[in-house]
């Protein structure tokens, strides 16, 4: 049993490799231009400070906050640059339990993988960011924002990350059905349980307040409406004559 098990073991380190090595030089390429990246990032903080009159700056606390906060964005857009690499090798490691015809699906998985990943990771950006900056800031004109640089960095970026993942749900969806492993009579027996996963996978992906689960918890549910129209097309259930 245990030779049978070491050629994937050697296969799964081989790709684990080719995503550090890629990682790795993401990485460098990222550090050298965090500065512009943090700008993109702040851009919806520092609007919606300006909308509420007041000063677009961040502060940092300890002294070596701005260079961790540098590690930090340069390691969150590694991750976002490899990500199609990561659907690659992910993809590659599977095929060898596939058909033929399934292997050749590699390409599409990347790409639309890839597609709404950002797809999500923008929603969060130009939609949830702009919506909750601007509740939040309002709330009292008398108080004084003083948005922490690390803290604003953790925040938004794990929320985009979020939503990235969970925009992944079509594609996965897809690819299920076309592996004939789910359609869309299973999706709907299980829509009960896909609510509460949905809002628990929320509550995990997101900060702990209630406007940025509800935020991804209603594009979530959505989306699982659309998967389960996904699977019907792909892959329907057989209905007994």
């Amino acid at each position: 049993m245990l030779e049978d098990i070491k050629p994937h073991i050697a296969e799964l380190r081989t790709r684990l490799i080719y995503i550090v090595v890629s990682f790795a030089v993401a990485f460098i390429i990222a550090f050298l231009f965090w500065k512009q990246i943090y700008a993109v990032l702040a851009k919806p903080a520092y609007d919606a400070l300006v909308a509420t009159g007041k000063k677009p700056e961040m502060i940092f606390t300890n002294i070596v906050e701005p260079f961790f906060t540098a590690i930090k964005i340069s390691t969150y857009s590694s991750l976002v640059i490899t990500f199609p690499i990561i659907l690659y090798h992910f993809w590659k490691f599977v095929a060898p339990g596939l058909y033929e015809n399934e292997k050749k699906l590699v390409f599409p998985f990347v790409f639309f993988g890839t597609l709404m990943f950002l797809t999500g990771a923008s929603f969060a950006y130009f939609v949830v960011f702009p919506m909750a900056f601007k509740i939040m800031m309002s709330l009292d004109p008398s108080f004084l924002p003083m948005l922490k640089i690390s803290e604003y960095i953790e925040v938004s970026t794990k929320i985009m990350i979020g939503f990235g993942l969970a925009f992944e749900m079509p594609v996965i969806t897809f690819f299920l059905a076309k592996l004939e492993l789910v359609t869309d009579q299973t999706l709907k027996e299980f829509w009960r349980y896909a609510v509460v996963i949905i809002f628990i996978l929320a509550a995990v992906l997101t900060p702990p307040d209630l406007f940025s689960q509800i935020a991804m918890a209603i594009p979530l549910l959505f989306l699982y409406a659309i998967s389960i129209y996904i699977a019907k097309i792909v892959n329907p259930a057989q209905t007994e004559e």
